[in-house]
């Protein structure tokens, strides 16, 4: 059995882990030829109700599987646990597009390994119950000086598997993970000035949720609807939208009767969840209230960020989002990068943000969601929220970076390859249909190779796959579609699409 230690040691022995990382970051990442072991956890270790309402979301395990690009280096090892074995037909698919080094080179340093439980729970929490299996890992691990952990998300789930491993976590530490809650966010955008949403942060239960609709409504007596956010939602699935009665609020009775009117007027985003388990879980969590941008030019981007073991902050991507479901809570893809218009503008408030998580001590990727309206000729840019994890947008952007090893300037807004041409994306994790179902992954790559839309080394441009094992069982995947422009890159995803309904069709 694992040992059991007190709160306070654990903090101390997860500090002197982290220092270690400060100490190896460099040999490690500045040098392709250092030897090196990175131990992949793509555990969504968040809220598993919020997460029944994600289809497949076990399979959203995959979306890492982009890290099987380090294979490039020809002295890196990658160690890849999952809740269930991914089909070898997936992994070869990745190995085919790594450049430079052989599928049967590169195969040698990769060691999969797997819970073999489907169960609701966190795939961390399933690694931590099994110590034989944490074992396996530590044994593939060689040299832990050169070896770190990389997750999706960071708690305090993934700080004991760390020092179950004793290696450091290239991520946030879980004491820092209020600063990422929708309460923490506004409270950051408020300490720097930015612009962002009326609303009312720190909220615990439905009578202040209420109260605070009420004051939303008189600040702005012609606000339609609200939004309502758990403070730690993910993907929208943890929002609800409030709309306000046409008739005017009784001026002195308007709290009991917005109270009254929630359970009516409230559309919680995440299916499956109703307005009872909404609010017990807000109860629980916290969270904010605030109103609803209307606009009618309107956007939603967002900048990727990182911050380094080194303290050295640096933005990564922008991106516009695609967003769908309930009033348009819920991320479906992006394109990449942001519009040139406001590129720049959403990337240096990005650049402000992150120098002020640096200062609290916030480490590894992130990212910060915007909503743009266009007033005239000038975008005003609302700051909404802080995601301390990977998400959405980071394993699209790796897939592009590790497959053309160009550079995202943000000053321009471009990204470059060494060869001087640019490279734009649309990509989704959201391609889903019925008639998909019962499409196996060998089935996918093959409609891909006869139909010449998979991904191409030589022009640098195609369709790229990824949760492609959760193709046969719920219809869905995801594609990263590379272009010239972002034009082409969405041409690549129509294109793709038509292929795939005529292929079902065919079954």
């Amino acid at each position: 059995m694992m040992q059991t230690l007190s709160v306070d040691h654990r903090n101390h022995q997860y500090q002197l882990l982290q220092q270690r990382f400060v100490e190896q970051y460099s040999p490690i990442f500045t040098n392709d030829l250092a030897e090196k072991t990175v131990v992949v956890i793509p555990s969504l270790t968040l809220d598993q109700k919020i997460l029944e309402a994600l289809q497949g979301a076990q399979f959203y395990e995959e979306r890492l599987l982009c890290l099987l690009m380090l294979l490039r280096m020809p002295r890196t090892r990658v160690v890849y646990v999952t809740s269930m074995p991914i089909d070898e037909i997936i992994i070869d698919y990745y190995l085919h597009l790594l450049p430079g080094v052989t599928g049967f080179h590169a195969r040698q340093r990769l060691t999969l390994l797997s819970c073999y439980d489907t169960s609701l729970c966190s795939l961390t929490e399933k690694i931590l119950a099994r110590p034989r299996l944490i074992q396996r890992i530590k044994a593939n691990i060689k040299g832990s000086e050169l070896a770190h952990l990389v997750c999706f998300n960071e708690t305090e789930y993934e700080q004991q598997l760390a020092l179950a491993l004793d290696i450091p976590v290239y991520g946030c530490d879980p004491a820092l993970l209020y600063l990422g809650t929708k309460t923490g966010s506004r409270l950051i955008f408020k300490e720097l000035n930015l612009n962002l949403p009326f609303g009312i942060e720190n909220l615990h239960s439905e009578a202040e949720i209420a109260s605070a609709l009420l004051q939303l409504k008189r600040n702005n007596p012609n606000l339609q609807k609200a939004v309502i956010k758990m403070n730690d939602g993910f993907s929208g699935d943890g929002n609800a939208i409030f709309r306000f009665p046409k008739y005017v609020l009784d001026a002195t009775n308007s709290l009991a009767m917005i109270q009254e009117l929630l359970p009516q007027q409230t559309t919680v985003v995440a299916e499956g969840l109703d307005y009872a388990n909404f609010i017990q879980k807000f109860q629980s969590m916290g969270g904010i209230v605030e109103e609803f941008i209307e606009g009618q030019i309107k956007e939603s981007p967002s900048v990727q960020l990182r911050i380094n073991p080194l303290g050295e902050s640096e933005v990564i991507s922008t991106h516009d989002q695609v967003l769908g479901g309930e009033s348009g809570q819920v991320f479906l893809g992006a394109t990449f990068p942001a519009n040139p218009e406001y590129t720049y503008e959403i990337a240096a408030i990005g650049k402000k943000v992150a120098d002020a998580l640096q200062q609290q001590g916030v480490l590894g990727r992130f990212g910060i969601d915007f909503i743009s309206v266009k007033e005239g000729n000038t975008w005003k840019h609302y700051a909404i929220e802080i995601n301390l994890r990977k998400g959405g947008t980071t394993h699209p952007f790796l897939m592009l970076q590790f497959l053309t090893d160009g550079v995202f300037d943000w000053q321009k807004g471009t990204y470059q390859m060494p060869n001087g041409q640019t490279r734009y994306y649309f990509a989704s994790d959201n391609v889903v249909n019925e008639k998909y179902k019962g499409l196996c992954p060998q089935d996918l790559i093959d409609i891909a190779h006869c139909n010449r839309i998979q991904y191409d080394g030589a022009t640098q441009c195609g369709v790229t796959f990824h949760m492609i094992g959760a193709l046969s069982q719920y219809g869905k995947l995801g594609m990263v579609c590379i272009g010239r422009s972002i034009a082409e890159a969405q041409a690549y995803f129509a294109k793709t699409i038509d292929i795939l309904d005529q292929e079902s069709a065919r079954l």
